[in-house]
């Protein structure tokens, strides 16, 4: 098969559906916003944070977050600089600005409570397609697919060929994944969780558990050697040196900081000038830093 491939009639896709939900009716790990109690925020609280950020990091943070604020009104009712100060070190922090953002939507349009309607949240700031997908799915149990790059791999593997999805996600994903989505909501909501932790825990990106996997007798990319991918290399993200790094050091200033801070103390994080200064720079433009006079600095109040 190759990566456009979307020649899935139903009982091929059935044959996947039934041993994937299985293995992750026994294998599923035990997650806080997986409970029943966590609640629509909580998973889209969950959804924010983990973006392209591991499980173990994001843990602690969310159970603290849920704490402070266990509903949109409550985080909508305090100044985004304390959504950027908790969320701590788990990167990418105009993640904190959106979530933020989206729950002052929240608060204002639907009277505190994460919508339901996909098109409500599709709406909602900071939230585009995946997110939507999954708050819908795994909180209100609709039929969605819901292409994370867990997802996506699994799918490309299993029913592609091939060992990694594209960079992006394309239309000819889309149209696999909705092909392959169960009839009924719940099954397919269900799918959608299973297909997800199959690859975080079994189908991971490198050193791959094939004698561990349901599907692994069905698999095409296991079925047609594992052929080594042939598209652009896959490199991986760097951090010691780059703006991020630098970004990273001045919001921690701030975050620890619960009065305005001078410039003195943010040159104090980092050796090079212009780096620094361009970096402090993109925070401002982002939001995420607000000047004030005399060279001070805060959280956005």
């Amino acid at each position: 098969m190759t990566e456009t491939s979307t020649d899935f009639a139903p009982a091929d896709a059935a044959s996947l559906h039934s041993p994937v939900i299985a293995w992750f009716d026994e294998h599923a790990r035990d997650l806080p916003w997986r409970r029943p109690e966590a609640g629509a925020w909580g998973v889209m609280v969950s959804e924010f944070m983990l973006q392209q950020t591991p499980v173990s990091r994001v843990l602690p943070v969310y159970e603290q977050w849920l704490a402070r604020w266990p509903r949109p009104a409550d985080l909508a009712a305090e100044a985004s600089g304390e959504a950027v100060r908790a969320w701590g070190r788990l990167g990418y922090p105009r993640r904190a600005l959106r979530l933020h953002g989206a729950a002052q939507a929240i608060t204002e349009r639907h009277g505190g409570d994460v919508p339901s309607d996909h098109a409500q949240l599709l709406a909602l700031p900071g939230i585009g397609e995946y997110t939507a997908a999954a708050v819908a799915s795994f909180a209100y149990g609709q039929r969605h697919a819901v292409l994370d790059t867990n997802v996506r791999r699994v799918l490309a593997r299993a029913a592609s060929g091939i060992q990694y999805p594209p960079t992006a996600t394309t239309a000819a994903e889309r149209k696999l994944a909705r092909a392959l989505l169960p009839d009924d909501e719940e099954t397919a909501a269900r799918w959608a969780a299973a297909s997800m932790e199959l690859g975080a825990l079994v189908c991971t990106a490198r050193n791959e558990a094939c004698a561990r996997c349901p599907i692994a007798a069905q698999c095409a990319w296991r079925l047609s050697g594992k052929p080594a991918h042939t598209g652009p290399a896959r490199r991986g993200q760097t951090y010691a040196g780059t703006d991020r790094q630098v970004r990273g050091k001045l919001l921690a200033v701030l975050r620890e900081a619960h009065a305005p801070v001078g410039q003195s103390a943010l040159d104090a994080v980092w050796h090079e000038p212009v780096q620094r200064a361009r970096a402090l720079d993109g925070l401002v433009a982002d939001g995420l830093v607000e000047p004030l006079a005399e060279g001070m600095y805060r959280l956005p109040g």
